[in-house]
């Protein structure tokens, strides 16, 4: 596996992922989210015993995101343990879709590095849009 212009994406979220509090699923999962003018934003998942109110590690990652005063995501890193490449959740896919845009790179990755770049258009071809209900 070669290092790729995004491999800094992928440490932020193996980083995170060494963070996550999975004690039920023992499924640890990390994501990063870089924006256009380069800044990163990593989380992990966190689960809690009344399944399901714990919360993803790419919802970790945009709410850290939002805090910071969002803007636009160029590109996510998706990682987790014991996965030859892990790929967010259908809600977490929807997430994304609220701030970021089918053309979105997304970087499935497993613990050594990005396994297969995507985007996130091709993850979530019918996803909701937010104009609507506007």
């Amino acid at each position: 596996m070669s290092t790729s212009p995004s491999h800094d994406l992928f440490e932020a979220a193996r980083a995170a992922m060494a963070k996550a509090y999975a004690p039920y699923s023992k499924f640890p999962v990390g994501a990063a989210i870089r924006t256009s003018d380069g800044r990163v934003f990593a989380g992990a998942n966190i689960e809690v015993a009344s399944y399901p109110e714990g919360w993803c590690a790419e919802t970790t990652a945009l709410a850290h995101f939002i805090m910071d005063g969002g803007g636009e995501i160029a590109e996510v890193a998706v990682v987790a343990e014991r996965m030859a490449q892990v790929t967010p959740c259908g809600g977490c896919r929807q997430r994304l879709a609220e701030f970021a845009r089918p053309e979105t790179r997304l970087h499935l990755c497993n613990e050594q590095g990005i396994v297969k770049t995507t985007t996130l258009g091709a993850m979530l071809p019918l996803g909701f849009q937010g104009d609507i209900l506007k």
